[in-house]
């Protein structure tokens, strides 16, 4: 005879599947979706790889909208200000 039981420690520490069915919070079963993305191809070809120092795609390019702070002093981080300001 099988057993179910997988406690450890006086918890249960098995698979869920074992004592419920896959299902939603108001008890119905829950569709099955495949895991990934739609196209994966297109997702890989977008997709920034670096491999020996080199990039398959470019970065994109550094904002430069924004307004100019006062009082930045020696500013480290930029001086530059965006968001709503008002």
């Amino acid at each position: 005879m099988a057993t179910f039981s997988k406690k450890m420690m006086g918890k249960e520490v098995g698979d869920a599947m074992t004592y419920a069915e896959p299902h939603t919070m108001n008890g119905k079963p829950a569709p099955i979706q495949e895991a990934g993305v739609a196209n994966n191809k297109e997702y890989l070809r977008n997709a920034n790889v670096s491999v020996a120092n080199s990039r398959s795609n470019d970065y994109p390019a550094p904002k430069t909208t924004g307004i100019k702070m006062r009082g930045t002093g020696c500013a480290t981080k930029g001086v530059m200000s965006r968001g709503p300001m008002g």
